[in-house]
């Protein structure tokens, strides 16, 4: 069996980053690293100080953006640029740097509409990277898989000796959860969404969940079928669901691990990704 990491530098990062959206840490520093994180359901910005350490945050729920693809870019320049001003008041400062990333493979879909909207928003983008590849700046997985599973989609990257191998974006996520509690409870896909966003009520929606969760595991069974896995890591938003990791793990075979707040981990891994220069 082999060993199990124990996550210790992600679950401290998560936890720093949760008290700094409330109380951002005001003290200077010599620069700040941002990381902008264009959820389909939700759009994170990350700022960490000159030693990497999270100083403040602000996420809010948006539909800008379906499938990993940007559908409403006004709307995505208009959240990201009150978001980046919300912190520079709390901070007291100008953020200036920023890094973004798109789904694993999406390149070509994407067309440059991420780093469009970051610059749009004010920042000067200094590195553009895939979800799964950020993830793991924080979970610091050797040898594994990150699956990332979004809004529309479910991202996997396979890792070996620290390195990205094989990366991969299927249709299944949130979206689809989302769809599924509207058929069954007679909500519309907008209460569907509020309604599995809040941690009481996912107990009652775990079993009315399964057979998509079940979907998500197989699309993770058939690309890591080839290579040796032996843990998986949740990130994403979706994955706030509670006891997901216990089903996919069954479904799987494969020990999973999920951090405790799986939506903040990849944009902290932008913003570790951040630089001073401009791509």
């Amino acid at each position: 069996m082999p060993e199990k990491l124990t996550f210790e530098y992600c679950e401290q990062m998560v936890a720093d980053f949760e008290k700094v959206i409330k109380n951002p840490i005001r003290e200077k520093s010599s620069v700040y690293y941002t990381g902008v994180d264009l959820g389909t359901a939700c759009v994170v910005i990350a700022v960490l100080d000159e030693n990497k350490r999270p100083v403040a945050g602000a996420y809010r729920y948006a539909d800008v953006v379906k499938d990993g693809m940007v559908v409403d870019y006004i709307g995505a320049v208009r959240i990201v640029r009150e978001l980046k001003e919300e912190i520079e008041e709390k901070l007291g400062t100008e953020l200036i740097y920023a890094a973004g990333a798109i789904p694993p493979g999406t390149d070509a879909l994407d067309g440059g509409a991420v780093k469009n909207v970051i610059q749009g928003a004010g920042f000067e983008l200094t590195n553009m990277l895939d979800e799964s590849t950020a993830a793991n700046e924080v979970l610091k997985m050797k040898n594994g898989a990150v699956i990332d599973i979004g809004g529309g989609t479910t991202g996997i990257s396979i890792l070996k000796d620290g390195e990205v191998v094989y990366i991969a974006d299927e249709p299944t996520g949130g979206t689809h959860f989302s769809l599924v509690i509207a058929g069954a409870y007679g909500k519309t896909f907008e209460d569907a969404e509020i309604y599995k966003r809040e941690e009481k009520n996912h107990r009652e929606l775990l079993p009315v969940l399964k057979p998509v969760i079940e979907k998500v595991s197989s699309i993770i069974s058939n690309h890591i079928k080839d290579f040796e896995v032996d843990e998986l890591s949740l990130v994403g938003g979706t994955c706030c669901l509670t006891d997901i990791e216990k089903v996919i793990e069954k479904s799987t075979g494969v020990f999973t691990h999920k951090p405790k707040n799986p939506m903040f981990v990849t944009p902290l891994g932008i913003a570790l990704s951040c630089r001073q220069e401009e791509m």
